[in-house]
């Protein structure tokens, strides 16, 4: 029997006994790994060197792109690294460290978005006095603020997840380590704090949700009331990417989390871990350079520029 003092690994789920596809594997992940490295990175670069771009919303797109870069970095390398050497494990420590910082990153890049949708809200709902309510400090402080919840949101469910006996098994039905498929292995009557945590953690999800739709309604009622149909279109375009992200954000967690788990099989496993580890990090920075004329300006002339003095050069 494996209990929390004996357990010394775990067995994370392969993608393939075969040892060309595992290759496959970790080439494929390497393009996606790049790709959202390189993306997230162009976006936090660009806005901290381009004084233009020091605004609220992208400031805290800043801080979703570098959250987003963390996630991606907490799943993806050790997947590939299990699939260049051929094993399936990770230390107790290991998972341990992945459950706290996958959930980290992703309560605090709610947070974060819960926050983009209150400045919209202020931009278009109350734009006399965006300057005064979304001023530098505001921002600082509402973004410390997401990640310090983030931090003590995640240290709650570390904790409640380690503290429960395992029971069943040291393997994980996922290519990470993830809470549902953790507590398959919990003995039945060690798991219910943290099934607790869990209603509670649904409960302040809906909060933000609700929040952020009521947001929303607000926002279309006031863009409703503009006269001309450009300045709705222009309104209506600045709110565009956050709600693409929001929604892709909400639905690949979702599906994750309120799949059955009991009749899922590994292999659907697999395919919505990755849809939702994977999918934003890769998309959020791809959304907002298309549709921000000012990223998409900034990005374009920093682009050309070091075109040019590779030239000169």
């Amino acid at each position: 029997m494996f209990n929390q003092t004996t357990m010394t690994e775990f067995l994370l789920l392969g993608f393939s006994d075969i040892q060309e596809l595992q290759i496959l594997h970790f080439v494929v992940f390497l393009v996606v790994y790049l790709a959202a490295l390189v993306g997230n990175l162009l976006i936090i670069t660009t806005i901290a060197l381009d004084l233009h771009l020091h605004t609220p919303m992208l400031f805290f797109l800043m801080n979703l792109s570098i959250l987003d870069l963390g996630s991606i970095s907490v799943t993806i390398p050790k997947s590939m690294a299990n699939s260049l050497m051929n094993t399936r494990s990770i230390s107790y420590s290991g998972c341990v460290t992945q459950v706290f910082l996958v959930f980290f990153f992703a309560s605090a890049d709610f947070a974060i978005l819960t926050i983009m949708a209150y400045d919209r809200y202020v931009a278009i709902c109350q734009p006399l006095h965006y300057e005064r309510v979304m001023n530098r400090r505001a921002c600082v402080q509402m973004a410390a603020s997401a990640w310090i919840c983030g931090l003590l949101y995640s240290a709650l469910h570390t904790g409640n997840t380690f503290a429960i006996i395992f029971c069943g098994g040291n393997m994980v039905d996922q290519f990470f380590c993830e809470i549902p498929q953790l507590l398959k292995l919990a003995c039945s009557d060690t798991y219910l704090s943290e099934v607790g945590v869990i209603v509670f953690s649904v409960c302040l999800v809906f909060s933000c949700f609700v929040f952020i739709i009521v947001s929303y309604v607000q926002i279309f009622t006031t863009v409703l009331r503009i006269p001309s149909e450009q300045g709705r279109q222009k309104a209506f375009s600045t709110c565009l990417p956050h709600r693409v992200v929001v929604s892709l954000f909400l639905s690949t967690a979702t599906f994750a989390y309120l799949k059955p788990t009991s009749s899922s099989t590994s292999g659907l496993n697999l395919m919505v871990g990755v849809l939702y580890s994977v999918l934003p990090p890769i998309m959020n920075p791809i959304i907002y350079s298309r549709r921000n004329q000012e990223i998409k300006g900034a990005l374009s002339k920093w682009i050309g520029w070091r075109l040019l003095t590779k030239n000169k050069l």
